[in-house]
């Protein structure tokens, strides 16, 4: 189970990660009075909870992700459908052990 799974509130993401509000918001590109506002409850537009996800829940560092990877993931998906599945088992296995 993942640690944030069942936590809905981004208040409750920032504080888990022991983050301010600045500090928090603006790896995904949120100013804090507007991360601020989504903490008290006002409606977060489905793509700052997607990158709020990646990058808070899933530890995502998105400045060293490329669209290359993403076309190499497809492409593996897709033609090499085993060594995908196989890469993919190897990677969750290694980081249980950390």
């Amino acid at each position: 189970m993942k640690i944030f799974e069942n936590i809905i509130n981004p208040r409750e993401i920032r504080r888990k990660l022991g983050l301010n509000q600045q500090e928090f918001w603006t790896q995904i590109g949120v100013t804090q009075s507007g991360g601020s506002r989504y903490e008290s409850g006002r409606n977060m537009p489905k793509p700052v909870r997607e990158l709020l996800r990646l990058v808070h829940v899933e530890q995502l560092d998105l400045t060293k992700v490329k669209k290359e990877d993403f076309e190499i993931i497809n492409f593996m998906k897709e033609e090499h459908s085993d060594l995908y599945k196989s890469l993919k088992k190897a990677a969750r296995a290694k980081k249980k052990e950390a």
